[in-house]
């Protein structure tokens, strides 16, 4: 297919078409010509748009297609967007996007994508922009939620660039995970409302007629994307910035939860969503979420414009206030209501919560007040690793709380262990733990316990030759490390004792095989002569038992717990796949008061659940 001028142009379907323009009366045949050639066509590299060259196509959509360009004039790369042929050759259409293309391009905001230019050729219009280098917010999405840090980030600078385009009496219309893209440098918010129509919906009738994937732009019809609409939007009343507000909680909503604010099998059914249900609460998806960004989410989503965040710098202030820890900004959601309503509990091992998952887990730190606020920070595994928890063991945390051990394997499947400091120093490895797991500290929090080709080896974290302790070890499954410098370990045969400055392993507990087929987990109490550790069989959590060194105390204390640890004068262990805490006396190994939530849905095993405790009440 041959351009107007005689270049050729991409082919429809293989047809040739040849069209020679020799006077104005054939300008109709001329714009039909380019209206299909709209349609249908991706623009070959090499083709001249004015000053512009097409280097390659970066994406299309109903709203057009958008390409890679060189500018010829200024020497830099810019994208273009064609837009489709409604736009170019509706006269209403098109005088109402140039009006608003000079409002937009005065929209000088480090968080918005710069328009440098319109133009037109042949009849066809197209917009010259900021090429913005990164991936789109919604491709992002399809690796799961973001980390709560760059929700917070990326959030506030959205809500800032709506800021600036309200007070310039511009509305986005269709803000959606689509529209933002990730930079190096931040978030960027692209396609300010430039090609939408000019005709409001009459009715929300036409939502039973409307396609399943929009954004569309035929008169009477949903323009946006339904998922991310605000009540108004869908009832076709007249919108202000408010109604980018709620489009913008329902982003942070699945930026958070990784999952759509309102769902529905058909554009009808989530429009009704979005005018009569409330999305699920996000502390029964991610319990660890911020109760102020929950609240700020929540405000957001009001159904009635006027309960939301008037202004788009309200919250952004919000956002930006929770990112620097306000007021109990990072409590979990489970905990505000405890904390608020009981200042009495001393909650000194509840003031720092945390979950584990394979993915990664969160550390929470503990600051010293009456009424604690909580830190919570999301640890990676290290480059080119990943955790493996139900193999190698449940990380474990210091107990002066400053540091974490885990295993982690490399794309070889190959683990190792590795040594992060909480005070953001750099993970490192510990050379020669190759194929090691099940880690432990000692009390003064200088050596680490672990095991692996069947031995118990412990290392000095600062470096140095690594020790045996035991050899030829049975299958081992977690130990432990007394202030009196004792280490109990499990194997299936039984829990043994060893000193941790050498010497033979002897026999402290034997499994008793008509009951249970799994000892595990041990776990030392203040005394270094009492502990408890776990008894369990296929398909059940296990059973905690109360016992000491010298054999006169042996009894079941928890049934179904799983792991069980103990700090500051609590016991914690899951019930019901939450984690809770409940007063005991380590010396009687009495519990004495009621169990209280401390953080839900925590990670379990295969026989136990994923957490630890430091003694400074630092949770993992």
């Amino acid at each position: 297919m041959l351009h107007p001028s005689g270049r050729r142009a991409a082919g429809l379907g293989g047809v040739r078409v040849r069209e020679r323009v020799r006077c104005e009366g054939q300008r109709s045949a001329r714009r039909r010509f380019w209206a299909i050639i709209a349609q249908h066509m991706s623009f070959a590299p090499g083709t001249q748009l004015g000053p512009y060259q097409i280097l390659a196509q970066l994406g299309a959509g109903g709203m057009g297609e958008v390409y890679r360009a060189r500018d010829t004039r200024l020497e830099r790369t810019v994208a273009i967007k064609i837009l489709p042929p409604e736009m170019s050759n509706d006269p209403v259409r098109k005088q109402r996007f140039e009006r608003e293309a000079k409002t937009i391009s005065n929209l000088n905001h480090p968080h918005i994508c710069v328009l440098h230019d319109i133009g037109s050729q042949d009849e066809m219009s197209y917009l010259v922009m900021e090429c913005v280098e990164g991936e789109t917010l919604a491709k992002r999405l399809e690796k799961g939620p973001l980390p709560l840090e760059q929700v917070l980030k990326f959030g506030a600078q959205i809500a800032d660039a709506l800021d600036k385009a309200h007070r310039s009496g511009v509305i986005h219309r269709d803000l959606k995970p689509g529209n933002i893209m990730l930079t190096p440098t931040g978030a960027k918010l692209l396609d300010f409302g430039l090609a939408k129509p000019a005709v409001a919906l009459t009715t929300a009738a036409t939502l039973t007629v409307t396609a399943p994937n929009p954004p569309v732009t035929e008169q009477g019809t949903i323009v946006g994307t339904f998922q991310y609409m605000s009540p108004e939007q869908v009832e076709a009343k007249e919108l202000d910035g408010r109604s980018d507000i709620f489009s913008l909680g329902a982003v942070l909503y699945e930026m958070v939860t990784g999952k759509r604010a309102f769902e529905g099998k058909s554009p009808l059914s989530v429009a009704s969503a979005i005018l009569e249900k409330e999305p699920a609460p996000i502390a029964s998806i991610k319990p660890l979420t911020p109760p102020g960004l929950d609240h700020a989410i929540r405000r957001s989503l009001a159904k009635d414009p006027d309960e939301r965040w008037q202004m788009a710098r309200d919250l952004g202030l919000e956002l930006k206030w929770i990112a620097e820890g306000g007021s109990q900004a990072g409590v979990s959601a489970p905990l505000v209501t405890p904390w608020r309503n009981r200042k009495r509990l001393a909650w000194a091992v509840a003031a720092v919560v945390a979950a584990v998952s394979l993915g990664g887990f969160v550390a929470h730190q503990r600051l010293a007040s009456s009424a604690p606020p909580v830190v919570v920070s999301d640890i990676a595994p290290p480059k080119g690793t990943q955790f493996n928890s139900l193999v190698n063991g449940r990380p474990a945390i210091s107990p002066d709380g400053h540091a974490v051990a885990f295993a982690a394997r490399d794309r070889s499947g190959r683990a190792s262990l590795w040594v992060r400091s909480l005070d953001g120093s750099p993970t490192q490895v510990i050379p020669g733990t190759e194929e090691a797991g099940s880690p432990f500290w000692s009390p003064d929090s200088r050596k680490i316990g672990y095991f692996t080709a069947r031995k118990l080896i412990i290392i000095d974290v600062s470096g140095g030759p690594s020790v045996t302790l035991s050899d030829g070890l049975a299958t081992s499954v977690g130990a432990t490390w007394s202030t009196t410098g004792t280490i109990l370990f499990a194997t299936d045969r039984g829990i043994y004792q060893v000193p941790a400055s050498g010497g033979p392993a002897v026999l402290v507990i034997q499994r008793d095989t008509s009951k249970y087929a799994f000892l595990f987990s041990p776990v030392f109490l203040p005394d270094g002569k009492h502990f408890l550790y776990q008894a369990a069989n296929p398909g059940s959590q296990g059973d905690v038992y109360f016992a000491s060194l010298d054999g006169r105390e042996n009894r079941l204390l928890l049934q179904g717990s799983g792991h069980t640890t103990y700090a500051s004068g609590f016991l914690l262990y899951v019930s019901a796949a939450n984690l809770v805490a409940q007063p005991f006396e380590p010396g009687s190994g009495k519990l004495t008061g009621t169990a209280r939530t401390v953080v839900e849905q925590v990670q379990q095993g295969a026989f136990s659940s994923l957490f630890d405790v430091s003694q400074n009440g630092t949770h993992l």
